[in-house]
């Protein structure tokens, strides 16, 4: 099932009761649109919950006629049926859980408690249906090995997914499996709620123009929008992003209140306030724990890592400890460096604090490098990086080109939608994106899609990349710092290997590959946004039109690697609190009081405990890991960077923009999916038989 499941609190519709709903509600009715897009214009919040009740209805129905089939299974009569049984629910949920995250109103909030139990049950219904698994198991048995390509490898997977989700368990097993995959999604929707609250709650209130000394004036023309935005408190308002450090930092002269921001950021849901979300990671991780035993491993990550790449958790480690080693000396030189910087002006005795470094680095990569984000944000302007970077280096790599579509509705104004079209003029996606920070959006930036390809459902890719860069106010540009920029180009990456997506399945086709692969077409896209002519083509100054100076060009260039131990070092420590945490036998998961020491000690034993580089994430703000699905996953980011950057090198080797080999690139790895091996796909395009993890140092500037 590719999402799934139903609450035993409703009564189910009765056929006739369902066939009467259905006309009357835009979900559940084929779209007219292009591309069958969800019309935005009809779909009303009340309209979700029936729709959600009429599909999984409808799936139930499908599945009761593949278990009721007189004929003996095969994979025509049992597989092709199940792929295509969730395919009104599908449609459903990807609309709806768009929203969630998105622009999450608190109608969709209710709903989505509703929701969540209904999709669950069905969940639990499918993948313990023992009549069910019988067929699918005998046509694994019986026709597995005469299958081939796209078909067999959908057996194989539909055959895996009910074993890895239980299949197999004893019925007293099962019943168990079934409470705690029900109680897993009750947590994660609450998590989802509470963070999302706690963040857009964690604001610091500013009274004067003189405490926001140092901001640009675009930056604090910002903070005076956020403060009447969120019910205007003082004059201005800091607000927090997902991530531990504030980009704000950077140039706030105000030490106290870097302290304050910092300070914000770092305990927005750990209990020193009104939020808390470590009651909700002990229960998850215990029973995720739980899970795993349940299922014969010994814990949690055993379980995870074994559909991915790195297959076992000592493979993980040996890959993190490398780094590990590697990085610390780095880590260590540059704080003294950056702590020496401050002393100059600070005196003898001052000690940096975390909320000090970014400030210092900024002021020192200034007087080494002559270099700010205020001396170049003027020539990102979000519109410019889009259409003249993002779209311009896919159309010369890729062949694609895009036209804004601007008759097709969008759930918020500020979206926009655009056809891609191949390079023989082919339709062939639609793509939207939405790039604005929000207080009904959660924190962060990802891609989705409201349709999968699929030849077999005749289905083109609707795609959408979601940002959380700050709107400017109306009439003036909204500039982008370097880091969003290449997140934009990150998350394009996500969206080409959605839009480029041509297999038969719509369970094997786009970004349905593992965590430790998905993420390295996005990292690889990064590349882009420094290529030289990438980059003057959309680096223009939102006045003159005027490309970035080539003196200007080159300092900036050169700063991207400028004190870089400290990206890797908060990655490093994110990804080993996340293993620490899914490492653990059920009985020895921490308590909610005892979560924050954990931690602690956890990156202690590791050698990352470094009060200047903390996690990325903190365990209380993890999202990816307790709201999202990469739970003894996150090391995927930098594993997925080992496999982008020996790609880039292919590229740098045949040309940067070369069409034969985004050719090649779209043939041999982002047009299939999940159709084959993943590591035989890498090995296809770069001809290296294992990823080179030596060069990612490097690419790093380290």
């Amino acid at each position: 099932m590719t999402i799934a499941i139903a609450s035993a609190m409703m009564a189910p519709l009765s056929s006739c009761q369902r066939q009467a709903a259905q006309p009357d509600n835009p979900l559940l009715q084929q779209s007219t649109l292009p591309f069958g897009a969800p019309d935005f214009s009809r779909i009303k919040n009340s309209d979700y919950l029936p729709a959600f009740e009429f599909a999984v209805q409808d799936t139930r129905d499908n599945i009761e006629k593949i278990v009721a089939n007189a004929e003996d299974p095969t994979f025509h009569n049992t597989i092709l049926p199940f792929e295509e049984c969730d395919r009104t629910l599908d449609r459903v949920s990807r609309v709806f859980f768009a929203l969630t995250e998105a622009d999450k109103t608190p109608e969709i909030s209710e709903t989505e408690k509703k929701v969540i139990p209904m999709i669950t049950d069905l969940q639990n219904e499918i993948m313990f249906n023992k009549p069910l698994f019988q067929r699918i198991r005998q046509v694994y048995d019986n026709e597995y090995d005469s299958l081939q390509g796209e078909d067999k490898k959908l057996l194989e997977e539909v055959y895996k997914e009910f074993v890895r989700n239980g299949a197999l368990l004893s019925d007293e097993k099962m019943e168990r499996m079934k409470a705690i995959n029900l109680r897993i999604s009750e947590l994660q929707q609450q998590w989802g709620d509470l963070l999302q609250e706690a963040t857009n709650d964690a604001i610091v209130w500013v009274d004067s123009e003189e405490q926001l000394s140092g901001l640009s004036p675009a930056d604090i023309e910002q903070c005076k929008k956020d403060a009447e935005s969120r019910g205007g408190k003082a004059p201005y308002a800091i607000v927090i992003v997902n991530t531990t450090q504030q980009p704000l930092l950077t140039s706030l002269d105000n030490r106290d209140l870097r302290r304050q921001v910092y300070e914000a950021s770092i305990h927005r849901s750990d209990g020193t306030n009104k939020y808390n979300t470590y009651p909700l990671v002990s229960e998850i991780a215990k029973l995720r724990a739980e899970q795993a035993e349940i299922m014969g491993y010994p814990c949690y990550a055993a379980y995870s890592l074994e559909n991915t790449m790195a297959k076992t958790p000592e493979n993980v480690y040996a890959f993190l400890n490398d780094l590990i080693k590697k990085y610390v000396p780095k880590a260590n030189a540059e704080t003294k460096a950056i702590e020496a910087y401050a002393r100059k002006t600070e005196g003898a005795s001052f000690q940096l604090q975390p909320y000090d470094r970014f400030y210092y680095s900024a002021k020192m990569k200034k007087e080494l490098l002559n270099i700010s984000d205020d001396e170049v944000k003027p020539f990102f302007n979000v519109d410019s990086v889009l259409i003249n970077g993002v779209f311009y280096a896919a159309n010369r790599v890729y062949g694609l080109t895009f036209k804004e579509r601007k008759n097709i509705p969008l759930y918020h104004p500020d979206m926009k939608a655009y056809e891609v079209f191949d390079k023989d003029g082919q339709s062939k996606a639609l793509f939207y994106c939405d790039y604005y920070r929000r207080p009904t959006k959660r924190g962060g930036a990802w891609m989705d899609g409201f349709a999968k390809q699929s030849r077999q459902r005749q289905q083109l890719p609707i795609i959408f990349n979601v940002c959380n860069s700050a709107k400017a106010p109306d009439g003036q540009p909204s500039l982008l710092t370097w880091d969003e920029v290449t997140t934009m180009f990150h998350e394009f990456g996500h969206a080409l290997h959605g839009i480029l997506s041509d297999c038969q399945y719509n369970r094997l086709s786009g970004t349905s590959v593992a965590r430790d692969f998905v993420e390295m077409p996005s990292q690889f896209n990064e590349s882009f946004a420094s290529i030289p002519e990438v980059f003057d083509h959309y680096a223009r100054h939102y006045e003159t039109g005027d490309t970035m100076p080539a003196e200007l060009k080159e300092r900036m260039l050169k700063s991207i690697t400028f004190q870089t131990a400290y990206a890797l070092g908060e990655n490093l420590a994110a990804t080993c609190a996340d293993m620490a945490w899914h490492m653990l036998p059920s009985s020895e998961v921490p308590s909610a009081e005892a979560a924050a020491t954990f931690e602690t000690e956890a990156l202690k034993k590791v050698g990352l405990l470094n009060e200047q580089i903390p996690p990325r994430y903190h365990t209380s703000y993890f999202n990816h890991v307790w709201g999202g699905g990469y739970a003894a996953g996150y090391y995927s980011y930098l594993w997925t960077e080992v496999l982008a950057v020996n790609i880039a090198d292919v590229f740098a080797e045949r040309g940067a923009l070369d069409p034969a080999t985004g050719q090649d690139m779209c043939d041999k790895i982002l047009s299939r999916g999940n159709t084959g091996d993943l590591m035989q796909m890498f090995t296809d395009f770069t001809g290296m038989e294992h990823p080179d993890a030596s060069s990612l140092l490097k690419a790093r500037g380290l």
